[in-house]
């Protein structure tokens, strides 16, 4: 979902006969000596094909290579109510892809001496810091939370301007779910959180708002009018209005981690962005950062596991074993947003596609073409089926027995205890609740997964009807801690979001080995015998 990078994906059902007949199109086109906008026609009548098929309303594309914009193009409508056509320069949301927008904000400040890469990130935040449940809270540096490998944990919430609800103070976000649900440095999760922190450093350390920032320092020093924070005055006649799956207009939202998802542009904006990053400067550019400082935020390395992998800063990175070239990417998708932005440095190449609502397996179809009109020795390996893990599989039944702790939510703690069955079924009671089933349960590499109905009682978790929450605890020993994720249970844009609860469970001894309580609840007829865990104050 939300800046996971399935737009960058083409769906594994696209009619690959009809991709290989474009290629050989784009082949004919580029050897019969017309030119780049010629060459362009059979994607446009794929868009085309596209909105009328998927009910997609606008699609805005834009291409560069070796420093010249081939292509930029808007289709459809921006604004359909009021029959408002898109163009280059109509303002999409981007959604993720504010990530490298907002690391290079950050760079500015590296690069000018005002913030270090490599110290604790708390060394810039006020009262609120994040907190380490596990590790030490130094070691989630400034690069690993770019870097989405701090400890972070899935995050993200949508305020509209129609409900009561509005956006707390990144401090009051910070303190409810700033935790470190595992060890800086030692796995990667995607935690849109985190560039809600990294914007809220750069707002400290400038002393100028997120938005004010961004504006006076990078978008009008690359030429960038028509991007902005959300939508700044004067620009919301510009903007493609976000509509749901069903066509329905979205009333505008935003977050409570704007660094991470609230930057609007238009095609035109975002590709002078790329050709920046590909040391493609255009003459009208400032030059914000070194070019030493562009290459440090590209990813190195692409792999699985956090000490495998260099996700760089802001970025992600494909290597040449998916497309036949290194591409440095990012792409976006939440309500209403569906957005890529490809680089591909060894061409001097940026592809931007940009829609107003859902349709990842359309706009990751088209950029795909788009490749292959520019490459055709470009390839796209990512629809072939995934080998299986090696070395994994179920291994519940290591859990066997009982657990006991706590889910610790910013409002209350919770009592949690599980209990793995004979029958293989995993039980689970959160506070007084009754007792429900840990559905899809697996125990996979020491992480146990599964979902289960419940009430974790927070006013943010409340406001959206039958949610859930997902388990992804880790066990060392004797211990399972993680996030206890309450997320939606259902696709519906207005009541999507996530936040995650510090959870630690410890193994129950043997009924014959649990020490007896020397009080009078003891006897009171409660359903456990054994001491209570006592936790640190957090």
């Amino acid at each position: 979902m939300h800046g996971s990078g399935a737009a960058a994906r083409v769906s594994k059902t696209y009619n690959k006969v009809e991709m290989r007949k474009l290629a050989c199109l784009m082949l004919l086109l580029q050897c019969s000596g017309l030119g780049a906008e010629e060459s362009f026609d059979p994607i446009r009548a794929q868009i085309e094909k596209a909105r009328r098929e998927e009910n997609i309303p606008a699609i805005a594309v834009a291409v560069a290579r070796h420093g010249k914009i081939l292509w930029q193009e808007g289709f459809g409508w921006a604004d359909r109510e009021n029959r408002i056509p898109a163009n280059e320069h109509t303002m999409f949301s981007l959604a993720s892809i504010s990530k490298p927008i907002t690391a290079t904000g950050l760079m500015i400040l590296v690069q000018a001496g005002k913030i270090q890469l490599d110290r604790p990130i708390n060394d810039y935040l006020g009262t609120a810091k994040l907190q380490a449940r596990v590790g030490n809270a130094r070691d989630a540096t400034v690069r690993r939370v770019a870097a989405h490998t701090s400890g972070l944990p899935m995050h993200y919430q949508f305020f509209f301007v129609d409900e009561l609800y509005r956006r707390p103070s990144m401090d009051e976000t910070i303190l409810r779910y700033g935790n470190l649900v595992t060890a800086p440095g030692q796995h990667y999760t995607y935690s849109n959180l985190g560039y809600g922190v990294l914007g809220y450093v750069i707002e400290r350390v400038s002393g100028l708002s997120y938005a004010q920032f961004m504006r006076k320092e990078l978008f009008l020093k690359l030429g960038m009018m028509h991007t902005s924070i959300d939508l700044a005055p004067g620009l919301d006649k510009f903007q493609a209005i976000r509509y749901d799956s069903n066509g329905t207009p979205l009333p505008f939202y935003d977050f409570d981690h704007p660094g991470a998802s609230a930057v609007y542009a238009s095609a035109h904006d975002l590709v002078r962005f790329g050709m920046f990053h590909l040391l493609d400067r255009l003459p009208d550019q400032s030059a914000v950062l070194s070019d030493a400082s562009i290459v440090q935020m590209r990813p190195t390395v692409a792999g699985d596991a956090a000490e495998e992998r260099d996700r760089g800063i802001g970025w992600y990175s494909a290597d040449d074993t998916e497309y036949g070239y290194q591409v440095v990417s990012h792409s976006g998708g939440m309500p209403g947003v569906c957005t890529t932005l490809d680089l591909v440095p060894s061409e001097h190449i940026a592809v931007v596609v940009l829609s107003n609502t859902d349709c990842a397996d359309a706009i990751a179809a088209i950029r795909d073409s788009i490749f292959k009109a520019l490459l055709p020795e470009w390839q796209n390996n990512n629809d072939a089926e995934a080998p299986p893990e090696a070395g994994t599989r179920n291994d519940i039944e290591k859990l066997r027995g009982g657990w006991e702790g706590s889910v610790h939510t910013y409002a209350a703690e919770l009592p949690l205890r599980m209990e793995y069955l004979q029958d293989g079924d995993v039980h689970v009671r959160l506070g007084d609740q009754q007792m429900t089933l840990l559905s899809d349960a697996r125990f996979e590499n020491n992480r146990l997964t599964g979902t289960m109905t419940g009430n974790i009682h927070t006013g943010d978790a409340n406001r959206h009807p039958d949610y859930i929450l997902r388990f992804a605890l880790r066990r060392q020993d004797n211990v399972l801690n993680g996030g206890v994720i309450a997320t939606s249970s259902r696709r519906d844009a207005r009541h999507d979001f996530a936040t995650t609860q510090w959870a630690e469970l410890r193994k129950v001894p043997p009924a014959a080995a649990r020490p007896r309580q020397c009080n009078a609840a003891a006897n009171s007829g409660n359903e456990s015998n054994i001491s209570p865990i006592v936790y640190p104050d957090f």
